[in-house]
């Protein structure tokens, strides 16, 4: 789960880390309200959406006036953001974070990761800050400094005063760089965080460390734990197929292609993916019901695919261990009928009472595609929806 910057700086600040002062708003008048009670002559009109790049999309503007403050806010409300992170679909600006401009005199990059791979938190960091980290990877790598964690040791002291060195900060930053960095540390263990970056992290005029934007994302397994979290949730960000699904305790992830998927399995769903894309095909989405794919929770995961108006067709792949095919094929036979569908459905069954949850499928008089294979249930999924495409021509 993500959440916006101005959610982000909160958290942050509960953990000692610096921000510039600022405040949120949902209309233009706000915005000239917030700005008129945060006082000066400078603010940053700041579109709350959970991308980064905002400022190449127009999404930051600095102003000058309250005039100013009111003109970028009613520019910015409402607008479809586009960037590289959101895809050509852009996100949606529904509230704004108006922020008191910042004299800067330094940008740098800091940030925590988890790094599957070595199953480790990484502290990444440095002095060339404000620009795409991806960018600065590709094309300097060597200006960038890793430090590694051990979750069960923790971050040391040393290794937070290597990484403030490695910023290139004057002596009289170090102390300051270390609580920051400490902070952000509390903050990602403490929350349940996956990603804590902070770019720019800047030096102002006065010889401070300010985290001058701020992105978090957090594990959703513990979420449940985590109810102040969970709570800073913004729905209207979020993919509604991914929001629909995690309500109802599905994995879902929506992808562009228009072959629907239902798969029981992480593993097995991203074997049905590669079959489908070798076959010449584009799955619609990811979707896992799980190994308790009972008749409702197999109607439910029809739904969702079907929601999607893209989906041409309809793969099932299910390979019963703990469930029992016969169970899925019932579920599968009451779900179409429930839902009267009107594209192709291919199914493939394998695993415990496979011979019953075909039998099942065969009798059930319903237009259903089957298959005894993986790669035939590909195959037959996308000639289905070459089909389809053809006759809608």
């Amino acid at each position: 789960m993500d959440i916006h910057e101005y959610q982000a700086k909160e958290l942050l600040a509960g953990y000692g880390v610096k921000i510039a002062e600022g405040g949120l708003a949902y209309s233009p008048e706000e915005a000239v309200q917030r700005a008129r009670e945060i006082g000066g002559n400078v603010w940053a009109v700041k579109a709350q959406i959970h991308s980064g790049a905002r400022g190449k999309a127009g999404g930051i503007k600095i102003c000058l006036t309250h005039d100013e403050v009111e003109a970028a806010a009613e520019a910015l409300l409402g607008r479809k953001l586009v960037t590289h992170q959101t895809g050509p679909a852009g996100k949606v600006c529904g509230r704004l974070y108006i922020e008191a401009g910042t004299n800067i005199v330094k940008e740098l990059y800091f940030s925590f990761l988890v790094d599957r791979s070595s199953e480790r938190i990484v502290m990444v960091g440095s002095a060339q800050g404000g620009m795409e980290i991806e960018d600065l990877a590709a094309n300097n790598p060597d200006a960038l400094t890793k430090i590694y964690i051990s979750p069960a040791v923790g971050l040391q002291d040393y290794q937070a005063r290597e990484m403030a060195f490695a910023l290139g900060l004057d002596a009289a930053l170090i102390s300051q760089a270390v609580k920051t960095i400490k902070g952000c540390y509390r903050a990602l263990r403490d929350l349940d965080a996956s990603m804590l970056e902070i770019n720019p992290l800047v030096i102002n005029g006065n010889n401070e460390l300010i985290a001058l934007d701020a992105k978090m994302g957090f594990d959703d397994n513990a979420l449940f734990r985590q109810h102040k979290v969970a709570e800073l949730r913004d729905k209207t960000q979020e993919d509604p197929r991914e929001t629909a699904a995690g309500d109802r305790g599905l994995s879902y992830v929506g992808l562009d292609g228009d072959i629907g998927c239902m798969i029981n399995g992480a593993g097995l769903a991203m074997a049905t993916m590669d079959m489908i894309k070798l076959a010449g095909g584009e799955p619609a989405n990811f979707l896992d019901v799980g190994g308790g794919a009972s008749a409702e929770r197999t109607e439910k995961a029809f739904r969702l695919v079907l929601a999607d108006k893209g989906v041409k067709a309809m793969l099932v792949n299910i390979f019963a261990g703990i469930n029992r095919c016969d169970w899925i094929a019932e579920g599968v036979v009451e779900a179409v009928k429930k839902i009267d569908m009107k594209i192709p459905l291919i199914v493939r069954l394998s695993g415990t009472n496979v011979e019953e949850g075909r039998r099942i499928i065969a009798e059930s008089g319903l237009p259903i595609i089957t298959a005894d294979t993986l790669a035939e249930a590909a195959e037959k999924a996308v000639k289905a929806r070459n089909e389809v495409v053809a006759n809608e021509r």
